[in-house]
């Protein structure tokens, strides 16, 4: 298993316990976000080490090379002193070495195009953390939001709730019976208390001053004749207009007065 498996597979394992015992979404996804970057750190790493040996396998492969290179000019003196044992030899050495580049040469190749790929799978491992981390924002505002009218609508359903607002119109309720109680009991020490009939004539007597303020209010807007006013009613027998007459037939039998010489 590579280490971008191990590495797929470690962040599958978390995200897949995240998601299990998830309460918190936005904590959920900022641990997330830093175990993925976390496991790039080690990836690096690896990835970086991964460069280390391809870089000595092509040293070693160009070392290889020059040892050949280097055997090939000692067979080359070897002969021009008439020395072939020694050439044969040099020539021996030079095939081996040779061998070992061309190995050496093949096995860098491959561990490059590897080393390569880890590369590219690397930087698009790191472009994929940074596109979940923009999504992660994305993600948070639209918890906090979901949130939000969570709140609203748990709101709107205790405002809606009659129970309270009932509770309320009964203590009204209540109150005002208390009210109407206490002003009963009120009124009944009223009229307990003091003489009945003397408040009886107490309100006689206001009406009589008030049908007074109303004949001086006629008169002053020129609504009664003058001396033609409303008379007060007077206690007696009723037979005013009877005495009044008698006067003045009285007054006619005595006759004219006496002239006075």
């Amino acid at each position: 298993m590579g280490i971008f498996d191990r590495l797929s597979t470690l962040v599958r394992s978390n995200l897949n316990d995240l998601i299990s015992s998830a309460e918190n979404p936005e904590k959920m996804l900022n641990q997330l976000i830093l175990d993925m970057r976390s496991q790039l750190a080690k990836a690096k790493q690896q990835v970086a080490a991964a460069i280390a040996d391809e870089k000595k396998l092509q040293a070693q492969a160009e070392q290889e090379k020059k040892q050949a290179e280097d055997w090939e000019k000692r067979a080359m003196l070897a002969v021009q002193e008439g020395r072939d044992d020694l050439a044969k030899q040099a020539l021996l050495r030079h095939s081996e070495h040779m061998e070992g580049a061309v190995q050496l040469d093949e096995t860098w190749r491959r561990h490059a195009a590897e080393t390569e790929a880890l590369k590219n799978s690397l930087r698009m491992l790191n472009d994929k953390i940074e596109e979940a981390k923009r999504k992660k924002n994305i993600l948070i505002a639209r918890q906090r939001r979901a949130e939000a009218q969570k709140r609203i609508h748990e709101t709107m359903g205790s405002i809606s709730d009659k129970s309270a607002f009932e509770t309320f119109e009964r203590m009204a309720e209540r109150i005002e019976q208390n009210e109407r109680k206490a002003l009963a009991a009120a009124e009944l020490s009223e009229e307990l208390s003091g003489d009945s009939l003397a408040k009886q004539f107490e309100q006689l007597e206001y009406k009589a001053d008030a049908d007074t303020q109303l004949l001086a209010l006629k008169q002053k807007m020129g609504l009664l004749g003058a001396g033609k006013g409303e008379q007060p009613k007077q206690l007696g027998t009723g037979k005013t207009a009877d005495v009044h007459d008698a006067e003045v037939v009285e007054d006619e039998d005595e006759g004219p007065p006496a002239k006075k010489g």
